[in-house]
């Protein structure tokens, strides 16, 4: 198989639409420190939609309202809540990403088209994956605007809290749907499986699930899926698709390099997260060696560590951002290891089950 048949770049953006943009733009750039780089809407001409473009680093949302009930944005809020609707590509050529992607078995969401304005022109078109989530790719050669066609420059800065790239995207599938999803994304994007986790992985007392990570050639794009596994009780999987209304995207992970620095921003900022039994900080020196940040600083943060073959990485996970119990993130800074925190994965489940028993989902 060829490696990058699509000829991906790069993540372009992932869009979000949401009950209240003007809201949400706001909560980003207060409390994850995004900047905001343009807008569309009413006043740019856009009768449909209300659209806020924020970046930080090297990542970039996209907060979309809609101005009408009769939209397909209407009922994806009406279906799913707030949540995750684009995973968006930079391609080379977006009609022949287009083209190869449906030649490989992916179904058309958005045929081929040319976005256009003062600016230049970008060629679009989207698929289908998972759930009501669809793949865009964009190809933006003859574009020089500050986002995409229709939208004006308004920026308005926020306060960086250090957040350097989406690091990996994690999508929620039915039970025996993933393994279905992994040869897509095989098959069609020409991804590669990067690693995989079974229910002797990531389990504990009463709840189970089942991922694999699949990767483009470079590494740089990273989808692991998940599945509930059989368990005693709910598991975080089976909770997320009750309240999405079906598969996802559960969560979005941030890298960092100085994730001390991010986690402090953040919690200042007001973000929660998940916590630990304190013990887990005693058997930690013992579990992942030597590390360079100090044991006090990981300690009072509520920064998880874990170790493999290639080095560590610290990592922490906020609790959901909107009010159903979906869409989360996950802060990450890597130090040599290229992996998922597999020695987290007890801790950081029962801390997700403390959270689900109190919501009365567990």
């Amino acid at each position: 198989m060829p490696s990058n048949p699509l000829r991906l770049r790069s993540i372009h953006h992932v869009k979000y639409v949401v009950g209240n943009a003007k809201q949400a733009a706001f909560y980003y750039r207060k409390a994850f420190g995004f900047s905001q780089l343009a807008y569309a809407g009413l006043e740019t001409g856009n009768r449909d939609l209300a659209c806020y473009a924020l970046e930080q680093g090297r990542a970039r949302l996209v907060l979309v309202t809609p101005y009408r009930a009769n939209s397909p944005e209407a009922e994806h809020l009406h279906a799913h809540g707030d949540g995750i609707v684009d995973i968006a590509f930079h391609v080379d050529d977006a009609d022949a990403a287009f083209h190869e992607a449906v030649r490989r078995g992916a179904e058309p969401a958005v045929e081929p088209r040319t976005l256009s304005d003062e600016h230049g022109r970008v060629r679009h078109a989207a698929i289908r994956t998972y759930g009501d989530t669809i793949h865009s790719f964009y190809g933006l050669r003859d574009y020089s605007g500050p986002f995409l066609p229709g939208y004006a420059s308004r920026p308005v800065a926020g306060e960086d809290v250090g957040i350097l790239r989406i690091d990996h995207m994690v999508g929620n599938v039915e039970l025996g749907r993933m393994e279905h999803w992994a040869r897509w994304y095989s098959d069609v994007l020409g991804f590669e499986r990067f690693i995989s986790f079974d229910d002797k992985d990531i389990s504990t007392e009463y709840s189970a699930l089942m991922s694999i990570v699949m990767s483009d050639d470079s590494h740089a794009i990273k989808f692991p899926l998940n599945e509930p596994a059989p368990g005693r009780r709910k598991s975080q999987i089976d909770e997320y698709l009750d309240f999405y209304g079906g598969p996802g995207v559960q969560h979005v992970a941030l890298l960092t390099q100085d994730i001390a620095r991010t986690v402090s921003a953040l919690r200042a900022n007001g973000v929660e997260f998940l916590s630990v039994p304190d013990s887990y900080y005693d058997l930690l020196p013992a579990r992942v060696g030597a590390i360079d940040e100090e044991l006090a600083m990981i300690r009072s943060l509520g920064i998880l560590v874990d170790r493999d073959e290639e080095g560590y990485l610290l990592q922490l996970f906020s609790r959901p951002v909107e009010d159903r119990p979906t869409v989360f993130y996950e802060i990450i800074q890597r130090k040599g290891s290229r992996g998922f925190g597999k020695g987290n994965f007890r801790a950081l489940f029962e801390a997700i089950e403390r959270e689900q028993a109190v919501r009365g989902n567990l």
